[in-house]
């Protein structure tokens, strides 16, 4: 008999008779109309319910996550794409308004030249170490171009072609001092020419030189081209007089000029071509 008592069996069949007791008390207690079994049942399942349906809730809110995740990515690179498509259009108008602006700038200098026309080309390459800023374009002799030809920006001279190959051309620009161009002042008339000089360049600025010492070239005074020779016309604006100043090493005066445009920051220009006798025939 003392045996059947200490067995593992009965403890445990004593053990479920305690939690009905207990639950039929709290039921009684707290008036909840659940039977005793239901109550014991729930009280010693809470907490693996309570387990079970936090896990639940986290599956669920990873799930909905990772979907909306997912969902959002798709979302950003389908605004990456249209975003890069607009910035590229962007930049396709960007160009065709600078090449407008060049061509409409450049446009009083084609009506005084019939005999001339403009290849618009880009600027693929500069050389850092030159201080005279010197760059090479797009553009070469399969498009007409040839060295001599006068490099624009807009209405403005920026330089000659140095060197012209089938597809591309070297720039030398007004800055340098092996660069000259016939020029005139447009409001005194006098004539000479522009060209670089090494001190002078460091500012981006070239020389009005060898005037006489009574000269009229003042400061504002506008130079351009003179049109001396066949290939770079009359009238193309190199820039505007900065200062008048005495040579050192003669009685000669010079004007320093202000190009009329950053030459070191263009990525665009036109290279005025001079049509030949057999295309006008033609």
């Amino acid at each position: 008999m003392k045996h059947i008592f200490k067995s593992g069996r009965f403890k445990l069949i004593v053990g479920i008779i305690v939690l009905l007791l207990v639950g039929m008390l709290i039921s009684a207690v707290n008036g909840h109309s659940e039977s005793a079994q239901s109550s014991v049942i729930g009280t010693v399942f809470a907490p693996v319910h309570w387990v079970a349906d936090k896990t639940a809730d986290t599956i669920s809110r990873i799930t909905k996550n990772a979907k909306g995740d997912a969902e959002y990515e798709k979302k950003i690179d389908e605004l990456q794409k249209e975003l890069g498509e607009a910035q590229n259009q962007l930049a396709d108008y960007e160009n065709l308004k600078t090449q407008n602006e060049l061509y409409k700038q450049a446009l009083d200098i084609k009506d005084d030249n019939d005999n001339i026309h403009f290849v618009n080309a880009s600027v693929i390459a500069r050389d850092s170490a030159d201080p005279y800023c010197s760059f090479t374009i797009s553009r070469g002799t399969a498009n007409g171009i040839s060295e001599g030809c006068a490099v624009l920006y807009g209405k403005y001279l920026v330089g000659v072609v140095k060197k012209a190959y089938p597809t591309y051309s070297v720039i030398e620009t007004i800055i340098n001092p092996s660069c000259s161009v016939s020029a005139y002042d447009i409001n005194s008339k006098e004539l000479s020419y522009a060209t670089g000089d090494s001190t002078l360049a460091r500012q981006g600025y070239c020389k009005f030189e060898n005037l006489d010492s009574n000269t009229n070239v003042t400061y504002g005074s506008i130079i351009a081209t003179a049109g001396v020779g066949s290939i770079i016309p009359k009238g193309i604006v190199i820039g505007t007089i900065r200062d008048v100043r005495d040579e050192e090493t003669n009685i000669a005066t010079y004007g320093v000029i202000e190009p009329g445009t950053d030459i070191k920051s263009i990525d665009q220009c036109l290279v005025l071509v001079v049509d030949s006798a057999e295309s006008e025939a033609e």
